[in-house]
């Protein structure tokens, strides 16, 4: 026989149950949001530790900008050489709007930001009494001891810093497939084809070393093959890009070459000398042309993930 009595008690029970759980899980939010909202102390490379706010709204990280991007995060100036002349045009996207700041970061200018969280990339950037002087303008990080070339970690260092590790590794995961691909399509296209990529600036060329910028992006990323010549000069390199002499270049056993001209427009005189036309690769027609605006002049998951694309437009044309 139907028992209203019950049913309705039941009913009552059963509603009481998921109000329960309900409220419990609006706790476990409001607990979560508590703990993301927290001030945090983090040891940074040289060994300060460093009171990071709870949400950091005005952040200045000069030349970090593409890790910051990629997270989502945006700065409240950004970095620029030579009022301007120089800027990360491949990030203008995301930060058109932003105000440029010195790469030197005068302190004048940095207080005139009001920031309330300074990364900087490596100790060079806090020599002597320099550290003291910013901390007392915002709590300032350094990144590493030294500014080296493991972009990956940089990315994953500053998640740490904005309690964004799980999206920093998934910014990498995703990268890493995306080249992976990438890698597997080149192959198919050219096969063991080798490449090179060198920069032009006021009448001087420049390669990229093996597995620095650009470089680690063309070698080990997407296993191009490594011509001897960038061997050769990598095995004594100091920084990412190699002074390499026009007859140097002559001598350059690559298929192809992807070129970063700083000198378009202003004549680019090496371009029109026969040792540069006489090189494999450029009579051959298999030389793809970059303005200084793009990416190949930076590291980063954004600034590596576009020389990928360029990459993979330019070789299977």
């Amino acid at each position: 026989m139907f028992n209203s009595k019950k049913v309705l008690a039941s009913f009552l029970a059963l509603f009481i149950l998921l109000a329960g759980c309900s409220a419990k899980k609006e706790t476990s939010k409001e607990v979560e949001i508590d703990v993301a909202t927290e001030e945090r102390t983090l040891t940074d490379a040289m060994g300060h530790e460093v009171t990071i706010p709870a949400n950091p709204e005005r952040v200045i990280a000069s030349y970090l900008e593409d890790n910051l991007v990629a997270l989502g995060i945006t700065p409240v100036a950004q970095w620029t050489v030579n009022n301007g002349a120089s800027i990360q045009a491949y990030l203008q996207e995301e930060l058109k709007d932003i105000p440029t700041i010195p790469y030197d970061l005068p302190f004048e200018v940095v207080t005139s930001f009001a920031p309330d969280l300074l990364i900087m990339s490596g100790a060079e950037a806090v020599e002597g009494s320099t550290y003291e002087q910013y901390s007392k303008i915002a709590p300032t990080y350094v990144l590493e001891v030294e500014n080296n070339s493991d972009w990956r970690g940089k990315l994953l260092k500053v998640g740490e810093v904005f309690d964004k590790t799980e999206e920093a590794e998934k910014v990498l995961a995703a990268y890493d497939e995306k080249a992976k691909e990438t890698k597997t399509f080149i192959q198919e296209s050219i096969g063991e084809e080798s490449a090179a990529a060198i920069w032009l600036v006021n009448n001087n060329f420049f390669i990229v070393g093996d597995n620095v910028s650009s470089g680690a992006v063309l070698y080990e990323d997407l296993g191009l093959t490594m011509p001897n010549v960038v061997k050769e000069i990598s095995s004594t390199a100091t920084g990412n890009w190699s002074s390499i002499s026009l007859e140097k270049l002559a001598e350059l056993d690559a298929d192809h070459l992807f070129l970063i001209n700083s000198d378009k427009g202003n004549g680019a005189e090496m371009l029109k000398d026969p040792v540069w036309k006489d090189i494999p690769a450029v009579k051959n027609g298999n030389i793809y042309e970059f303005e200084a605006e793009t990416a190949w002049l930076y590291s980063g998951p954004i600034a590596n993930s576009q020389i990928i694309d360029d990459v993979i437009e330019s070789l299977t044309k």
